[in-house]
């Protein structure tokens, strides 16, 4: 059956019935609507077109984020044992129904390995990434969280794989990786969302190993492999202000030994290297403290982390979920981290990236 507008809809004869909710103003119409969790905007995109408009348009996310009605979910990349990519979405809100597969990820980009994956504002974008026969590309594809679904984005300056990418000040940066034969293997490439364009850098300092980076205190950290000479991590980070990488001091890079999230601008890295260990970085004494490790009945290394208000998500193979609250001073009792744990999958899908979304 076709959905009606029972009055809701546009109607170019009635000014009236042209409102998004008859009989009120519009303003106060978004007021009442934009109060509706966001599990249910599936369906009010089906009551009208006009409906649809607004539940997927630019007005309807600021409301929703002004007046804090927003609300974030998970998404994960992931491959599974054919070496296919897949993608899942968790609403922490319903977690005891765990994770949900997203359909129809770009057929190109399926088997692709090292690819990019990034978040600005509602939108995830699927960057770069190259194959056993396929050298580095610069394509990039754009999931609209709001709409569910998936458009090619403007391509890459420098075609790149096994990069960094970070989103700072409404722009996204894809940073060093593996490239084509004829790029710059100390390259960035920064997209604004203002020109909807790429730009391309060059610094010394960006080296192709790219192992972790983060957003700490309004600047890019990047970690990369081991250095050759010193056998030591090796880690750079951007300054925003004047455009340039410089290294960072060897007491912070030497206890970045895993997967990093930031809380509060507080930085945490999970040291997966003997069991799972939670460790903060203290700014103030510049070192690296344990907070607790996690149950290893609980965690399936490796994993990665995603932070959803105090809350840092441990996400693992087949999806194995751990959720704990880093601000609740009584979450650890003798070194282990009080935490619960979601539904994982029947697979053991490796997970290769985590991000949020607030609409």
């Amino acid at each position: 059956m076709e959905p009606t507008d029972s009055g809701l809809g546009t109607n170019q004869t009635d000014p009236e019935r042209s409102s998004i909710l008859y009989g009120l103003p519009d303003d106060i119409a978004i007021l009442c609507l934009a109060r509706i969790p966001r599990k249910y905007h599936a369906s009010l995109k089906c009551v009208s077109k006009r409906w649809r408009e607004l539940v997927c348009g630019q007005e309807w996310q600021s409301y929703r984020q002004k007046h804090n009605l927003a609300e974030t979910w998970i998404y994960a990349l992931c491959r599974d044992k054919s070496e296919n990519l897949s993608f899942y979405m968790l609403d922490p809100n319903m977690s005891k129904k765990g994770w949900k597969r997203v359909q129809n990820l770009p057929p190109r980009s399926l088997r692709r390995k090292g690819m990019g994956f990034d978040v600005l504002g509602s939108k995830i974008y699927l960057m770069g990434g190259c194959g056993w026969i396929e050298d580095a590309t610069d394509e990039v594809y754009c999931y609209d969280a709001a709409t569910n679904t998936w458009n090619e984005a403007p391509p890459l300056s420098t075609a790149r794989c096994y990069f960094a990418c970070e989103a700072l000040d409404d722009k996204m940066y894809a940073i060093g990786g593996i490239g084509s034969g004829s790029s710059d293997p100390h390259s960035w490439d920064t997209f604004d969302s203002c020109t909807n364009c790429w730009k391309s850098h060059v610094d010394p300092n960006i080296v192709p190993d790219i192992e972790d980076s983060v957003v700490l205190d309004g600047k890019i950290y990047i970690r990369c492999g081991i250095s050759a000479v010193s056998s030591h991590v090796y880690a750079v980070v951007y300054e925003p202000l004047n455009g340039t990488w410089q290294h960072v001091d060897s007491d912070m890079a030497s206890g970045w030994r895993g997967p990093g999230v930031v809380v509060d601008g507080n930085f945490y890295v999970l040291d997966q290297s003997s069991g799972t260990r939670l460790m903060l970085w203290k700014k103030d004494t510049r070192e690296w403290v344990a907070v607790g490790r996690l149950s290893p009945l609980l965690t399936r290394p490796p994993c990665q982390l995603v932070a959803i208000g105090k809350s840092i998500y441990v996400v693992g193979k087949g999806l194995s979920t751990v959720v704990f609250n880093v601000g609740n001073a009584a979450g650890s009792m003798d070194g282990l981290l009080v935490s619960s744990s979601l539904p994982r999958l029947t697979s053991d899908e490796s997970v290769l990236s985590c991000k949020s979304v607030a609409i």
